[in-house]
């Protein structure tokens, strides 16, 4: 496993793979969800390649940049038996030198959701996308479901830009209780994990009802903050039963649907969906 820093060494190093290349974009601090991209990457690529880079442009003014986890030497650990080829480690000056000013901003899909509670969110997020695939000129790129508005943005992207990267969304991988996995669970303590799982619940409460054949949206919306509501503990963001490509609300559901919360529990934001159809 090779690993490099500056731009210069990974377009060298880059060279040397052959066949079809995948990209694994992660901002560190890995777990299983990111692991199990890295396998299916693996399995569908001759050759793999991992980034590791918390991107400051997609954290707004008064998020947890200065305290997202960090711990690099355990993410190599992690990735080492995995069998990648390539893992690429830029900093900040090299992905935003000075003077840098150019930015992709993908506009109707950004509104609703993470982006009317992050509106500079999703700008960070498609630039620094774009600058990964401009970058490793991966064949394909693996990301999760558990990020679905982020998921939805970067296909809406890759197809505008015409970028020729097939864009894998994987499912959400879960805790044993359901929880969601993310690099922020770090931060729940004591009785605010014990209630994360209320998410996973309202979740299901909407899906279940979906599978007995309730199709009124509102119904859906319902039967989630009915859930949320249980959980005294939960300040909720959002709500949402939208189509799953466009992300704009529904009344009645006839596709593909994304459902979505965003849920605060202590001073940890938590998000996740479940799809229907």
């Amino acid at each position: 496993m090779k690993t490099v820093i500056s731009l210069d060494d990974l377009t060298s190093a880059r060279t040397a793979l052959t066949g079809t290349v995948g990209l694994v974009p992660t901002m560190g601090y890995l777990h299983e969800g990111h692991l199990s991209l890295i396998r299916l990457a693996k399995v569908e690529c001759e050759s793999v390649v991992v980034s590791i880079f918390v991107n400051p442009t997609q954290f707004g003014a008064n998020e947890d940049l200065s305290k997202y986890p960090r711990d690099l030497e355990r993410d190599l650990r992690l990735i080492e038996p995995l069998g990648v080829d390539l893992v690429w480690i830029p900093t900040p000056g090299i992905m935003y030198p000075t003077g840098y000013q150019t930015w992709v901003e993908v506009d109707a899909i950004t509104h609703p959701l993470e982006g009317s509670v992050r509106p500079t969110h999703f700008k960070g997020v498609a630039t620094i996308v774009a600058k990964l695939f401009n970058a490793v000129q991966p064949h394909k790129a693996y990301f999760g479901q558990k990020d679905g508005q982020q998921a939805a943005v970067i296909r809406q992207m890759t197809r505008d830009l015409n970028f020729p990267v097939d864009v894998v969304v994987c499912p959400t991988v879960r805790e044993v209780d359901g929880l969601a996995m993310s690099s922020r669970n770090k931060y729940l303590e004591g009785a605010d994990r014990k209630a994360a799982t209320v998410l996973f619940h309202a979740l299901s409460a909407a899906k279940t009802a979906y599978e007995g054949g309730e199709r009124k949206a509102d119904v859906l919306r319902g039967k989630m903050k009915e859930v949320l509501a249980s959980e005294p503990r939960a300040m909720v963001q959002y709500v949402s039963c939208a189509d799953y490509d466009s992300l704009e609300e529904l009344d009645l559901i006839q596709g593909k649907t994304l459902l979505s919360m965003a849920v605060i529990l202590g001073k940890t934001r938590l998000i996740d969906n479940f799809v229907l159809g």
